[in-house]
């Protein structure tokens, strides 16, 4: 099956289908894809959701999670993701690419390209990785006002508001800003880089509306499994640039052992083969596809039987 055909599609939008999620028991598992390939890969090992980062999109391109990625960079990683996979994204919108303004051209785009969720953060430009220090805050209204501008624009987009403030304003100040943001239309909570169970018990038990927990590595928030964070009250979890790390790691080993030997063949075991790269990308059905749309047709023949032509 393919996207070029209508019947690929659910008939639901994307925001509804990931409301759905949320509306049954258990919590939401949502791996980070970074491009198509890593999205249908984990379509393939049973994951209905997929989160597109930011900063793993901005990374794929060479370039620091700053706040350099453009809307219409995101959009085209978004784009991409959901017409192969066909499954819900939640997306990085960083600080929304601007004001109010921005932040609602910014839920148009994402869900002409097929996202569920918009994410948005309340720090300023230059953004920095959540985990990372010196982090510089909106003020709690500003950032009100960018959810409220995104709740206006969107259809079906869930809006998820990130609060960065529990290393700068401590827990207190994150609960209150994500209370504001909540009371602005945000469907979702994000705290970024809470540092153990006891904060992500009380933000959950804070506020009214479901809360998405970063499962990021190498950073400030312990490695918790899935079950632990729901037992905490969290009701997505995310694991952002995993996908980034794995491959990124890979093609280290690869391009070493290529300067190395000159050769490729002892990593063959570790490699995907083409007949299962074939079978991820669904090579033969767009090929049996294109035999049936497009197979050529030879006119018959109109001349009549003396050789003259109708």
């Amino acid at each position: 099956m393919t996207w070029l055909t209508a019947d690929f599609w659910e008939a639901a939008p994307a925001g509804e289908r990931l409301g759905a999620m949320l509306a049954q028991p258990g919590i939401v598992r949502v791996p980070g894809a970074h491009d198509a390939m890593a999205g249908l890969l984990a379509k393939r090992a049973g994951f209905g959701c997929l989160y597109v980062s930011g900063g793993a999109v901005t990374a794929a391109r060479g370039l620091p999670d700053l706040g350099v990625l453009t809307m219409e960079e995101l959009c085209a990683s978004t784009r991409s993701i959901a017409r192969a996979t066909g499954l819900p994204l939640i997306v990085d919108g960083d600080t929304g690419y601007g004001e109010a303004l921005n932040v609602m051209r910014l839920v148009r785009e994402l869900e002409d390209a097929g996202a569920a969720a918009v994410q948005i953060e309340d720090q300023i430009l230059p953004k920095k990785c959540g985990h990372l220090n010196d982090k510089r805050l909106a003020s709690p209204e500003d950032m009100a006002a960018k959810v409220a501008a995104a709740r206006r624009a969107r259809s079906h987009l869930r809006i998820i508001a990130r609060t960065d403030a529990a290393a700068s304003e401590g827990l207190d100040g994150a609960i209150r800003r994500a209370r504001l943001y909540a009371e602005a239309g945000a469907d979702i909570l994000f705290p970024d880089a809470l540092t153990g169970e006891a904060d992500f018990r009380a933000f959950c038990a804070a506020v009214p509306v479901p809360v998405m927990a970063n499962m990021t590595e190498f950073g400030r928030t312990p490695y918790f499994t899935a079950d632990q964070l729901e037992s905490f009250g969290c009701r997505i979890v995310i694991w952002p640039v995993s996908s980034l790390r794995i491959a990124a790691k890979a093609m280290e080993g690869l391009y070493a052992e290529l300067a190395r030997a000159g050769s490729a063949a002892a990593l063959l075991d570790g490699m995907q083969t083409r007949a299962e790269l074939y079978e991820t990308i669904g090579y033969h059905d767009y090929e049996a596809l294109d035999a049936s749309v497009a197979r050529s047709v030879v006119p018959d023949d109109v001349r009549t039987p003396t050789g003259g032509r109708k």
